[in-house]
């Protein structure tokens, strides 16, 4: 009998690596071979629809992907699986910036601070939900309009922006999310959002595609299910992978055996 092949589709950014890793081994484990597919977030989830992958880890739902897995389930029905963390998006400022001066996303208008700050927002790509979610925010704060100015690019060219700016003590907002490495190293205080503009905690889940189910006992199921991590621990172990360059999936088996 023939090893079932899972095509898994990996949201291409660190920490979505880490928990794809995490799966791949729990898949491999009950008998599959598992092929990983890494794409930026919309393209992911169009994999899914038009069956060029199975499954695919993790959606943020129902905040930052939500969008995206109704779009699917237009074509097919999706299974969420286990509950990989809790993310949730947010604006930081390092913990130097004094808490009386900024503490909530509109402080970043006042006059003492605009002398002071760092222009340029620096984000990631297009499709993320902290993306689209700051886009937003730039107009309904009005922070465009008092000189900031919000960049998409790579994951590297966001959080090099921060820690240079952390090196030269340069006051600076970075727009990111948890879980993530930065915080495994830096203390970045989440600036308060009273519009309520970056979405709320979300669940991360595997989303499995309903003609996919049959591959799978109902055992093999229940245990996809199971699998509870930590914003804690997928910042850890993307930190181990990304600033300490240890070997992802060595990182994800050992912590997987312990």
């Amino acid at each position: 009998m023939s090893t079932p092949h899972l095509k898994l589709g990996v949201t291409d950014l660190s920490f979505h690596r880490v928990t794809a890793s995490i799966i791949s081994h729990v898949l491999t484990d009950m008998g599959f071979s598992v092929e990983r597919i890494y794409a930026p977030h919309q393209d992911n989830f169009k994999n899914l629809k038009s069956g060029e992958i199975d499954l695919l880890a993790s959606a943020w739902l129902p905040s930052s992907h939500g969008i995206y897995k109704a779009d699917v389930e237009l074509a097919m029905p999706l299974i969420e699986l286990g509950l990989h963390y809790q993310p949730y998006a947010h604006w930081g400022v390092p913990d130097y910036i004094p808490e009386h001066a900024v503490s909530q996303i509109s402080d970043l208008l006042k006059p003492d601070v605009l002398a002071k700050m760092q222009k340029t927002i620096q984000g990631i790509n297009a499709g993320a939900g902290i993306t689209r979610f700051s886009i937003n925010m730039m107009k309904e704060y009005g922070l465009s309009q008092a000189g900031y100015e919000f960049l998409t690019g790579t994951e590297d060219d966001c959080f090099s922006a921060f820690e240079n700016a952390v090196a030269t003590h340069t006051w600076c907002v970075v727009p990111l999310w948890k879980p993530q490495f930065l915080h495994h190293k830096h203390k970045i205080r989440e600036l308060a959002d009273p519009q309520g503009l970056l979405g709320s905690v979300d669940r991360a889940v595997l989303l499995l595609r309903d003609d996919k189910q049959a591959l799978f006992s109902q055992a093999q199921l229940d245990t996809l299910d199971k699998l509870h991590f930590s914003n804690d621990i997928i910042a850890a172990l993307d930190y181990k992978v990304s600033k300490e360059r240890q070997v992802l999936d060595d990182v994800t088996r050992q912590w997987l055996n312990q």
